[in-house]
């Protein structure tokens, strides 16, 4: 009976078209539009264009001479490698900490991913009191560590110089800190299922040959989590690409002085505040090269290997 199924193809064609017209419609059409609109001249949202740019290369142009936009891009591709050191690293060390504890490990597991299902909007709204208000909560741990120089007047009233942490000595560290801290749980649980999916017996036979805990991470944890790893890698690198929620609530357009671009946050700004729809048309294309080069890039490195 099963071998029937197999056997007769129009079932399968009947449930694959809908999903392809609807990746048809709602995916590559609006691709493939996108990139001919950065060659076209469109005034507003919901605008038809007036016809091609003069010349049609201008918006590509344009992203080479626009020093907002080399502000985005070292930004997110600083945004990139923290993304890669911090998020995939501590997730990393603590998906290897729970994976050795047989107590309490599904509270870990929780704890950690529990910052993914808190809405963006929410927790740039929580980090903008722990840091960005005088006298939020960073500030004063400061003050009552006494880190903060104070002014007493002669009225009695004491002024604190409060710390800014939006401008540009710590506006990255302001911005950076929150994307790291949601997205670690997102990894976690990745690695920590692919860890899950080690045989013990492994472990078993390199502790009767004298191995420790050290030798068995480095020679047999870590080279079978190597796929797993390559995955994760390729998802920070696209994700970090793409972010946008967390640093618009907190930072708005481009504070302080234009310097804390994203390439997702000046994008959104060219194409819904500033009207220049193919512009952002353009910005968004160049994310889309910069995501498959990098990805990529990482995938040689990192190649996952057949054999595990």
């Amino acid at each position: 009976m099963s071998s029937m199924i197999y056997k007769k193809k129009s079932p399968l064609i009947l449930f694959l078209v809908p999903a392809f017209l609807f990746l048809l419609v709602y995916l590559y059409y609006p691709f493939f539009q996108n990139i001919v609109n950065t060659f076209m001249k469109i005034g507003g949202l919901g605008r038809a264009a007036e016809g091609l740019n003069e010349p049609w290369y201008e918006n590509y142009q344009r992203l080479w001479t626009d020093p907002y936009m080399r502000t985005a891009l070292k930004n997110t591709l600083l945004l990139t490698v923290c993304t890669i050191v911090f998020q995939v690293g501590i997730a990393l060390i603590l998906a290897l900490l729970v994976d050795t504890i047989r107590v309490g490990a599904q509270f870990f597991r929780t704890v950690y991913f529990f910052p993914i299902v808190i809405s963006a909007t929410a927790l740039g709204l929580m980090f903008n009191l722990i840091f960005l208000y005088k006298g939020g909560m960073v500030n004063q741990l400061l003050l009552n560590m006494g880190k903060l120089p104070t002014e007493v007047k002669a009225s009695g009233k004491v002024l604190v110089q409060w710390l800014d942490w939006k401008d540009q000595a710590h506006f990255l560290f302001t911005m950076l800190m929150p994307v790291m801290w949601q997205y670690v749980g997102f990894y976690f649980v990745i690695l920590i299922t692919g860890l899950n999916n080690i045989s013990p017996d492994l472990y078993e036979a390199a502790a009767l040959d004298g191995a420790d805990g050290w030798k068995r991470t480095r020679y047999i944890t870590l080279p079978l989590l190597r796929n797993v790893l390559c995955t994760c890698l390729v998802l920070a690198i696209t994700g970090a690409l793409k972010v946008f929620d967390l640093p618009w609530i907190m930072f708005g357009a481009g504070m302080p002085e234009n310097m804390s671009w994203l390439t997702g946050t000046y994008m959104y700004d060219q194409t819904f505040n500033k009207m220049n729809v193919d512009y952002g048309s353009t910005i968004a294309v160049l994310i889309v090269v910069l995501g498959v080069i990098l990805s990529n890039v990482a995938n040689r490195i990192f190649r996952p290997s057949e054999d595990l």
